[in-house]
């Protein structure tokens, strides 16, 4: 096991956490790998991150999540206030420019990082950024949004989450017999229907929405020196983050490259939802070599 040394990065308004595994600068002639989720922590990506031992990796909690402490007063998490987050990160690490894989609402953040930072990616992997707008049924992908945020709202986490998986498990466009279904019940998924009360959930509250909401430039992010590939699950199917992969590929002008799994492809079992992180690194190491 490769160690890992947790440091703390004061910026504007938190205190970001991150951790890095192998040395800075890197050897090997790679530049360091940075694993990004959204609202996803670090603590996701150790299965992923133990088959990039001949690498310098480094994770870390995005501002407001897990171990990142806010100061500034704010619950919101957009994409460009984290963008600069990540900015300030690599030029605290000392090593950029660096290759990235992103993954869900980190591959969103990712994406607005390459547009304003051009210089700081060499290569990103952005796996099934959920975004609406390049969706050809946006308005009834906004609508289910605004649907799981409301069980959440009446009825608590067990109920928001609920409808986020029957939303993000739905298969094809969001149709009207998606809409027509009945509320799922949290028993169903294992969850418990007690309401503890709170509210601030990053994924179930309206605190995120500024990530499904973006809108990419294409022709900004095809100027950039980065390469871009864009990544989707070969389990998604039609689900909603792999319709959303295949449209921002389309709007790039390419072809989504396809990995082992599912949206969570390069989890471990630690977090429930198991995929198949060796295969997956395999995948990877791949793309970020070219391939």
């Amino acid at each position: 096991m490769t160690n890992i040394q947790t440091h703390t990065l004061a910026v504007p308004g938190v205190d970001l956490v991150y951790d890095v595994r192998g040395p800075l600068p890197p050897v090997g002639g790679h530049p360091a790998l940075l694993m990004i989720g959204q609202p996803m922590t670090a603590e996701g990506f150790e299965a992923l991150a133990a088959h990039f031992t001949d690498r310098t990796v480094v994770t870390y909690d995005p501002r407001g999540l897990g171990r990142s402490v806010r100061n500034d007063g704010r619950f919101d998490h957009t994409p460009q206030q984290q963008a600069g987050d990540l900015h300030l990160l690599v030029e605290a690490l000392g090593a950029g420019p660096v290759d990235v894989f992103a993954s869900s609402g980190g591959a969103v953040t990712a994406l607005e990082w390459v547009a304003a930072y051009p210089g700081d990616v060499v290569t990103l992997v952005a796996h099934e950024p959920p975004i609406n707008a390049v969706l050809p049924d946006a308005t009834a992908a906004e609508r289910a949004r605004a649907a799981f945020h409301e069980a959440y709202q009446t009825k608590g986490t067990g109920a928001g989450m609920a409808a986020f998986i029957a939303m993000t498990s739905w298969q094809g466009e969001f149709t009207e017999a998606y809409f027509a279904q009945p509320a799922p019940d949290p028993a169903m998924f294992g969850m418990s229907t007690d309401d503890d009360g709170t509210r601030d959930d990053p994924l179930l509250s309206k605190n995120s929405w500024a990530v499904t909401d973006y809108r990419p430039d294409a022709s900004v992010l095809n100027a950039a020196p980065t390469r871009i590939v864009i990544a989707v699950g070969e389990e998604s199917a039609e689900t909603y983050t792999a319709r959303t992969a295949l449209g921002i590929a389309a709007l790039l002008g390419q072809e989504a490259a396809v990995f082992p799994s599912h949206h969570g492809g390069f989890l471990g079992g630690q977090l429930g939802y198991a995929g198949k992180p060796e295969e997956f690194a395999a995948r990877l190491r791949e793309v970020l070599d070219g391939a």
